[in-house]
């Protein structure tokens, strides 16, 4: 399948590391958090994590904190669908088609449940055709954009007329806040925020275009356990165990074993500073800049990431050819796929 346009959202509300560093010093010893969290959570807010700001479609962190979940459940059904409609509307108006055009829709989300879901509101937003096919992948987390480009490409493989698909990746991480004295969830505290990528993408070759292929898939399910969400009294908490750098260095590195076809470019998934560092030395390369500078401007947005990461490198003029993205988490799983300029 071949790329048309990619566009990304993100809530107008934007916080420094040292606003949510504020926030937390004032709520944290009111929910009784221990003096070694305390001092964990400053010490990664204050530090460099490799993190500027976040976006947060829910607004203050202090006010987030003191949602209860159904508010935060009201919250996703409300955001999700707003900042995923915002990103497919541009990445539209840049490919120049209008939505009435679309032939598909893929959603892909974990932060949380709508059902039906997040297509259908979109599709109602943008005024798409009735028949439009709608699918919506749940449960993958912050690897689902590769594995919903494989759906989208599933699709377009169906027709030999010309088809146009949506993809659009979205996640209120914000809406999962938790808090309690356990590393992983303060961990996540300090690097999750919120945002969407749209791409459109068709079926037809066309000279000056990125065609995605060879797409792959490696699955670690006894390591479920290590990175996952889990259900605590109605709100969904991050379980992240610190042995996940080192996970995700491994999956990679084995589907990056069976590329034929070394890239010019790697476009990987944020993850965190420290997810980054162990992943530059799988491809050989001292740094992930693309990653980095999302990373730095955004936090971990989840799923979108390598889609933010993608439409970085797409923004500077570049002679690179060949391009490879990869995404991992939930699962244990990772996910790679290949991106070549078409001549």
């Amino acid at each position: 399948m071949f790329l048309c346009s990619i566009s990304s959202a993100f809530p107008p509300a934007s916080f420094t590391q040292t606003d949510c560093w504020d926030a937390l010093e004032q709520f944290g010893h009111k929910r009784g958090l221990s003096d070694r969290s305390m001092g964990l959570l400053e010490k990664i807010l204050s530090g460099d994590s490799g993190i500027d700001q976040r976006s947060f479609a829910l607004g203050r962190p202090e006010t987030i904190f003191q949602m209860n979940a159904q508010q935060l459940n009201e919250a996703f059904e409300i955001h999700a669908p707003a900042l995923a409609s915002e990103a497919l509307r541009e990445a539209l108006d840049q490919a120049e088609i209008t939505a009435s055009e679309l032939d598909a829709l893929f959603v892909c989300t974990c932060t949380g449940y709508l059902c039906p879901g997040v297509s259908s509101h979109v599709a109602e937003r943008l005024g798409l055709r009735s028949d439009v096919y709608l699918q919506d992948l749940v449960g993958l987390g912050c690897g689902a954009a590769i594995p919903l480009m494989r759906a989208a490409d599933g699709f377009l493989k169906t027709s030999d007329r010309e088809l146009r698909v949506a993809t659009i990746s979205v996640e209120i991480c914000s809406a999962c806040f938790y808090i309690d004295d356990d590393p992983g969830v303060l961990i996540s505290l300090c690097l999750f925020g919120d945002g969407a990528s749209a791409s459109i993408w068709n079926n037809l070759s066309k000279s000056g275009l990125w065609c995605a292929h060879d797409f792959q898939s490696v699955h670690r399910p006894e390591h479920r356990e290590k990175i996952r969400f889990v259900n605590a009294q109605g709100r969904l908490r991050n379980q992240l165990h610190r042995s996940v750098p080192k996970l995700a260095a491994g999956a990679v590195g084995e589907l990056f074993s069976k590329v034929p076809l070394k890239p010019d470019v790697v476009l990987a998934h944020t993850g965190g500073r420290d997810v980054l560092t162990v992943l530059a030395p799988v491809f050989d390369e001292e740094s992930l800049p693309h990653s980095e500078k999302i990373l730095r401007k955004y936090g971990n947005v989840s799923s979108p990431s390598v889609m933010l990461a993608l439409e970085s490198f797409l923004t500077q003029p570049s002679n690179n050819q060949q391009l490879w993205l990869t995404s991992f988490g939930a699962g244990f799983s990772a996910h790679g796929c290949h991106l070549t300029k078409l001549t």
